[in-house]
């Protein structure tokens, strides 16, 4: 007989580390990082209905162009979800913040134009299951921009990465995980990858183990 598959948990408690991120990560490090500059490239001729994961405190709801008819911001984690939708009620388009994890997202089949997955890869239970929610969700033919950062290229760091993944950083950094492949993981997924380019984050000062970052673009694709 074979084991039933465990039904994901529907949220996320990771309460100091969302306070600190939420009180430490707002638009002004963004903006020191050059992280904004690339949320902008990240969202650029993004249009109609938007699925976002992981939305965490809303960084991403400035930078959606007047394309966008509607973004549905799923967040697990209670306290990031709260700031969100005071962003929400601040944006310049209609932002729905909704609880839910990636790997059951609490949405029809085929229902978006786009889905966005931005930093948020590295902290999912299971990073297959999440995107294959995520390519289910999207028309056929609709886009998944990924903004994530992963497995280094260079041995030594990502040496660090493996050792740090499997002991520290998961508890510190609220379930974030250094290691994963997250380009891999996409295409893995059934995904078409039309656009991907490989940087560090941030682009001067010292190279840390969440630094490796890909940013593109994929689709799924039509049957």
């Amino acid at each position: 007989m074979l084991p039933r598959r465990r039904k994901p948990r529907e949220t996320v408690h990771h309460p100091i580390f969302a306070r600190l991120y939420a009180h430490r990560c707002g638009p002004a490090a963004d903006r020191r990082a050059g992280v904004a500059a690339l949320r902008d490239e990240l969202l650029a001729g993004t249009a109609g209905r938007v699925i976002e994961v992981g939305a965490g405190s809303g960084l991403n709801f400035p930078h959606y162009p007047g394309t966008v008819s509607e973004v549905v911001a799923i967040e697990p984690e209670s306290t990031l979800r709260a700031v969100a939708r005071t962003a929400a009620a601040h944006a310049a388009l209609p932002v729905d913040v909704v609880p839910g994890v990636a790997e059951a997202l609490p949405v029809k089949s085929e229902a978006f134009d786009t889905a966005v997955a931005s930093l948020v890869l590295c902290s999912v239970r299971d990073v297959r299951r999440a995107l294959v929610e995520l390519r289910r969700v999207l028309r056929p033919g609709g886009e998944l921009r990924f903004f994530e950062h992963g497995r280094a290229t260079g041995r030594g760091l990502a040496a660090v990465q493996w050792s740090l993944d499997r002991t520290v950083w998961p508890l510190l950094m609220g379930g974030c995980h250094t290691w994963r492949d997250p380009l891999g993981e996409i295409r893995a997924a059934g995904f078409e990858v039309v656009r991907v380019r490989r940087l560090t984050v941030p682009e001067r000062g010292p190279t840390l183990p969440s630094s490796p970052v890909v940013l593109g673009t994929a689709r799924r694709p039509i049957p």
